[in-house]
């Protein structure tokens, strides 16, 4: 009894504990996130069946099926989705960008009480249901609401008597989609681009601004590059998300022209092509992690370049 003790607190150092700490994360990550993974892949090379869950896996499994694969390039349903998806991700990305940075930047500018303030002001949303906002910015952009007759009475006041128009169409088009998304991930990109701007020496700026620099110039030249990072680290937390994004196109969007995630929740559920299903989640997700790991290998290779010049 006082051996097996002594072996428990000898594996209870700060080595066992590292070691605990670690392997945590790892064993979440393989349940939650490998195994699935492994699942939805086999999922792909398999067959539609009339079982239940409705997929047939060959008998022999080196003699792998690549059917759902072909259909996936063959067939323009898929083809123009992914574009959708990732055009759409790209422009809400690119505003959130735009949008963003601004105010990251103009909020580590301000005092330390009006930044916890603003900084508070930039989470509440989260406060509420997504479902909800969403619901919201459908009642905004309906037809009979406030938001668009007030547009709709601007546009008329330009517009001659017989091209007046009776409402602006807003909703179920890519344009809803994309000002829904880039609500709804906006603080995704201040949070990133604020964590690193925040970080950043102002005497660098003032030693710009000694040296003659103007304001553009010294943002151009010291604030733009050194928050290359939080905008990088930004564009990755709305992009992929919002490539893959199932309830704001299925709520705003055009059933006629859907995106990756309509398609794939419409093959599991309305379909019930699992092994299709299956073969576009893979496809998207290989289309996202690729070149971020592609990305993440030469953005290595770089620093140790800079760091064995150094």
């Amino acid at each position: 009894m006082g051996r097996e003790r002594g072996a428990l607190a000898r594996w209870f150092d700060d080595r066992g504990w590292r070691q605990l700490v670690i392997g945590v994360p790892y064993l979440w990550l393989i349940l939650f996130f490998l195994l699935p993974f492994i699942i939805v892949l086999a999922m792909s090379f398999a067959r539609r069946a009339d079982l239940s869950p409705p997929i047939a896996f060959l008998e022999y499994w080196p003699y792998l099926r690549w059917d759902n694969f072909e259909r996936l390039i063959s067939d323009t349903l898929y083809v123009r989705a992914f574009a959708t998806s990732l055009w759409n991700a790209a422009i809400a990305t690119l505003l959130c960008i735009l949008i963003g940075y601004p105010m990251a930047l103009g909020i580590t500018r301000v005092s330390k009480s009006w930044r916890n303030l603003l900084l508070m002001l930039v989470i509440l949303p989260f406060w509420t249901s997504f479902l909800l906002r969403v619901y919201a910015w459908m009642g905004l952009l309906g037809t009979n609401s406030w938001l668009n007759k007030s547009l709709t009475a601007m546009v008329n006041a330009v517009l001659p008597a017989e091209h007046a128009l009776r409402s602006i169409p807003m909703m179920n088009s890519n344009f809803a989609v994309v000002l829904v998304m880039v609500y709804s991930y906006l603080p995704f990109m201040i949070l990133p681009l604020y964590a690193n701007l925040e970080k950043l020496d102002n005497t660098l700026n003032e030693a710009a601004t000694d040296l003659g620099s103007k304001p553009w110039q010294v943002f151009k030249d010291v604030t733009l590059p050194l928050s290359i990072p939080g905008i990088v680290a930004g564009a990755l937390l709305v992009f992929i998300p919002a490539s893959g994004e199932l309830i704001i196109p299925s709520l705003v969007g055009n059933a006629a022209d859907p995106m990756i995630g309509r398609v794939i929740s419409d093959e599991f559920s309305s379909a019930r092509d699992w092994p299709m299903a299956s073969a576009v989640a893979v496809a998207l997700l290989l289309v996202l992690v690729v070149p971020m790991m592609i990305h993440s290998h030469f953005e290595k290779r770089a620093q140790e370049r800079a760091e064995g010049r150094t």
